[in-house]
């Protein structure tokens, strides 16, 4: 069952969804938004091959800190969340790209957040046709969330859990 605002507000005040810094702005009809962070990772445009065994991810990402970014056409950059979350063991969410920013090209994989994750979200975003200026701050992502229909058995523990800004993929 995907949860509205009451059922959210319900989540966020028992303390069974906890969202860090909470601005009450950021709850929506149907999820919640987030914003930019202030940290991005550039994919480093190179012909070395990266190697999901043995290759270094800091090898091919450049990172860069400031109050807005440009996204260049076609380019592929990660990005961070401002808010950082703590999901129960009965919920995970659909991160999606707010519309605005999908309509000027703006695109992310389909990601999900895991039951049990904790920290902020690292986001691949991809540009469009022109180059594009994001702003820290900025609401980006909405994250519509749903309710299992039990507690997952094998809750969320992995290499992501308690991340802070953009981090890298790590395949070991």
């Amino acid at each position: 069952m995907i949860l509205s605002d009451f059922d959210l507000w319900n989540y966020i005040k028992s303390g069974r969804l906890r969202i860090h810094p909470f601005s009450e702005d950021v709850v929506r009809e149907n999820g919640l938004d987030l914003r930019i962070g202030r940290q991005i990772a550039r994919f480093n445009k190179n012909s070395q091959v990266f190697d999901t065994k043995t290759s270094s991810a800091t090898d091919f990402y450049s990172f860069e800190e400031g109050e807005s970014f440009v996204v260049n056409p076609k380019e592929h950059v990660l990005l961070h969340t401002v808010e950082y979350l703590a999901l129960p063991k009965d919920l995970m969410g659909f991160v999606n790209l707010r519309s605005s920013y999908a309509r000027i090209g703006l695109t992310i994989p389909p990601t999900i957040i895991d039951a049990n994750f904790e920290g902020e979200l690292t986001i691949e975003l991809v540009g469009g046709d022109f180059p594009v200026r994001l702003y820290s701050g900025d609401r980006f992502l909405h994250v519509v969330f749903a309710r299992l229909s039990s507690t997952v058995e094998k809750p969320y523990t992995g290499r992501y859990q308690g991340q802070r800004g953009v981090r890298l993929p790590s395949f070991r």
